[in-house]
């Protein structure tokens, strides 16, 4: 299990996420960080997740401004 912080890439963060989703092995388990501004990115990174072929384990506000998906391939 591995956590990915990836709230410096504000709304772009769509790519690197794909990126790490396809570069992890069968059975590991991501945590993605990311901000979420108007809701929108959260049900991209849910598409994006299934897309990869990835189990989408949780999905949760993390507080204010974060939300977190965790992710098992």
């Amino acid at each position: 299990m591995k956590r990915y912080d990836l709230r410096p890439l504000k709304d772009n963060f769509e790519p690197r996420m794909k990126e790490i989703l396809q570069a992890q092995k069968a059975g590991e388990v991501a945590i993605f960080l990311f901000e979420i501004g108007d809701f929108s990115p959260i049900q991209r990174s849910a598409d994006l997740v299934k897309e990869c072929g990835y189990e989408l384990l949780n999905s949760l506000k993390f507080n204010e401004v974060d939300w977190t998906i965790v992710a098992k391939k």
